[in-house]
């Protein structure tokens, strides 16, 4: 039986003493995996911020732009646990948060509750009503490229509202969408390994806060 086990381990480095498989490969793609997870929720945040940064270059090309958009401090990233609003209110944060929708496949929401508060700014009753029947196209209609998940009631009273719209089409679809968002998707960014790395006090984190 000892001939056996020793064999077992000597060839390929399988079996360990008892039968039990060793662990160290498990721990190593673990490792990677985590690593892996790091390194796209990196390049999927770099993705947008690059896109919002890309918005604001007409408004002024000399401006700073990556000084609107550095890594947050940790004691930055951890106020935006105290609340979803100090989240979305941080650009960095919002960009973080929009890509762990993403991951999750659900990256309608915040684009929904963003075109809201776009709408909700308009000024131009002609725009206005065109934003309106696009925000319509894009996430409320069946089948909609971006649907988001709101009862029917909901969408047919929007459907109505759209024809003379005004600010409010969206209003109840919208805090439906940022409860959906605050106490399902936003509990789980907090835990995340992104977020929980952007928290931690390194000697890298000080140094680029210091630059």
């Amino acid at each position: 039986m000892q001939s056996a086990l020793f064999l077992a381990v000597r060839h390929g480095g399988r079996m360990e003493r008892g039968g039990r498989r060793r662990s160290e490969p498990e721990e190593a793609d673990k490792g990677r995996m985590k690593r892996t997870i790091i390194k796209d929720w990196k390049t999927r945040l770099s993705y947008f911020l690059q896109n919002s940064s890309n918005s604001n270059k007409r408004k002024s090309k000399k401006a700073g732009k990556h000084r609107n958009y550095f890594r947050p401090s940790p004691e930055e990233a951890q106020l935006w646990s105290e609340a979803f609003d100090e989240l979305l209110a941080n650009k960095y944060g919002l960009a973080a948060f929009r890509a762990f929708l993403k991951s999750e496949f659900c990256e309608e929401n915040i684009e929904f509750w963003l075109a809201c508060e776009d709408f909700k700014k308009t000024k131009s009753p002609q725009k206005l009503t065109s934003k309106a029947k696009k925000i319509y196209n894009d996430f409320i209609e069946k089948e909609a490229p971006k649907e988001i998940n709101i009862d029917f009631q909901t969408k047919n009273m929007i459907a109505q509202n759209i024809q003379e719209a005004t600010h409010t089409c969206f209003s109840v679809a919208q805090k439906r969408v940022y409860s959906l968002m605050e106490n399902n998707s936003y509990p789980r960014f907090l835990e995340s390994e992104f977020y929980q790395e952007l928290c931690k006090k390194t000697p890298i984190s000080r140094a680029a806060q210091g630059t």
